[in-house]
């Protein structure tokens, strides 16, 4: 479960107490390890899953573009190192807002089409890179046996998931599609009106199931 608030992690107390509950709680830990194999054999940076999410135990997954730089540890704005709606910057704060209003605090994981950082928020995958974080998707899949939703969010995540997920799956969740949660994506308020609907519409999917 998220904090009671968007962007908690401005206050580095609340970075450090998830980076204690990261060592502790069992339901992130297959796919922690799993995340820093990932960055050890290709030598790259990848965020950690965050821990008060629910991690294996995941009925929605949100897959965004590639990771921001407030989810860099190594980012000079201190960024908390997390996959995290409660990271510090207004993509995470709306999603934040859109998943409570959908009463979806709990149940629910995020992660991007392109796991591993590509830098400054305007560098986006090329082709290669779509087609490496396809397959590395689809290998993290398999560490969430109660997914039932996928929620895309915007273009990358959309073609990623079609051409380098969809075709190698036998038993597919419900995918829905929608705009990236970025100033940029949600631009219109009719935009961001679709991709609250969206997040309602995933949170009564998985109350219904």
């Amino acid at each position: 479960m998220f904090l009671d608030h968007p962007r908690g992690f401005a206050h580095p107390n609340r970075v450090a107490e998830r980076l204690a509950m990261l060592a502790t709680e069992p339901s992130v830990q297959p796919l922690r390890a799993w995340a820093n194999a990932l960055e050890r054999d290709r030598g790259v940076t990848v965020p950690q899953f965050d821990p008060a999410e629910a991690g294996v135990d995941a009925k929605v997954l949100f897959v965004l573009e590639a990771p921001g730089p407030m989810t860099n540890a190594g980012n000079p704005l201190s960024g908390s190192g997390f996959i995290s709606v409660d990271n510090d910057d207004e993509t995470a704060a709306f999603v934040w807002r859109c998943r409570a209003a959908a009463d979806l605090s709990d149940g629910a994981l995020h992660w991007n089409i392109v796991p591993w950082y590509l830098g400054d928020a305007s560098v986006k995958p090329n082709a290669a890179e779509l087609a490496q974080g396809g397959a590395d998707l689809r290998e993290m899949l398999t560490l969430l046996p109660y997914l039932e939703v996928v929620v895309l969010c915007g273009a990358y995540a959309r073609n990623g998931w079609r051409r380098h997920v969809a075709p190698y799956l036998t038993d597919s969740p419900v995918v829905l599609t929608t705009w990236h949660p970025s100033k940029r994506g949600v631009i219109s308020q009719a935009r961001k009106d679709e991709f609250a609907a969206t997040v309602r519409q995933a949170a009564e999917l998985v109350v219904d199931s």
